[in-house]
């Protein structure tokens, strides 16, 4: 019990030691916080609009945010989900692309808990 209290109080005076011998002149100033975000204007829409369309073989789902369609959700009956998505804001759902820079990969849900 002795040597646990000793080798404590040996580690807090070690400590202080080392905080002591720091230079205040090289010390760096901290950085400026970034700037504040607006504040949200009553009204506005900060969640998405969700349309659920249902056909005999899919269920579609359509996330617009102020009316601009930015994803669709597709879930056939049989499969997996996917999702089409406009990731450059051009109004064209993108599904496959001509280069391999910047692909969009199709993304499924594998496991659930």
């Amino acid at each position: 019990m002795k040597i646990t209290i000793i080798t404590i109080i040996g580690l807090f005076f070690s400590i202080l030691c080392f905080a002591g011998n720091a230079d205040p002149d090289r010390l760096q100033p901290l950085p400026e916080p970034p700037d504040l975000p607006n504040p949200v204007i009553s009204g506005e829409n900060i969640e998405p609009q969700v349309t659920i369309i249902r056909k005999d073989d899919a269920v579609i789902e359509e996330f617009r945010v102020n009316g601009y369609l930015y994803m669709v959700k597709v879930t056939p009956t049989v499969g997996p989900a996917y999702y089409l998505i406009d990731k450059d804001g051009s109004g064209q759902l993108d599904t496959r692309r001509s280069s391999l820079e910047d692909t969009n990969i199709p993304q499924w849900v594998l496991f659930r808990w």
